[in-house]
């Protein structure tokens, strides 16, 4: 089991890094995927990822409790419900569109929801 959770977050960091140049592949939810996999299978990967000088101080906040920065839930709201609403204007089934739907909302009320980190600039 350590190996596959190790296998599995190495794979998520690398999507997550590739999401930071990708438009529409997202970085945050990867990178979240891999710290949680690595602290379950590797304390060492584990604090390396949290002292990651680019995505460190975001991951050290949201698992220890403080939160995402206000600029973090914009952007993540303003890119999902686009790309919600083309998913699901493009899918034909009314059951798919209403899940997509709650999804999205979802999503959006637990992001509210989060605490609000104060702004670094």
């Amino acid at each position: 089991m350590r190996i596959l959770l190790i296998t599995i977050g190495c794979i998520s960091v690398a999507l997550g890094i590739l999401g930071a140049f990708l438009p529409l592949l997202p970085t945050t939810p990867f990178l979240l995927l891999a710290s949680a996999c690595f602290a379950r299978s590797s304390t060492r990967l584990h604090n390396r990822l949290r002292n990651d000088p680019t995505f460190g101080k975001f991951l050290s906040d949201y698992e220890d409790g403080r939160g995402i920065p206000l600029r973090g839930k914009i952007l993540a709201i303003g890119m999902m419900w686009p790309s919600m609403l083309y998913s699901m204007y493009r899918v034909r089934f009314l059951a798919l569109q209403i899940l997509l739907a709650l999804i999205a909302i979802g999503v959006t009320i637990y992001l509210l929801r989060l605490p609000t980190t104060p702004s670094n600039k």
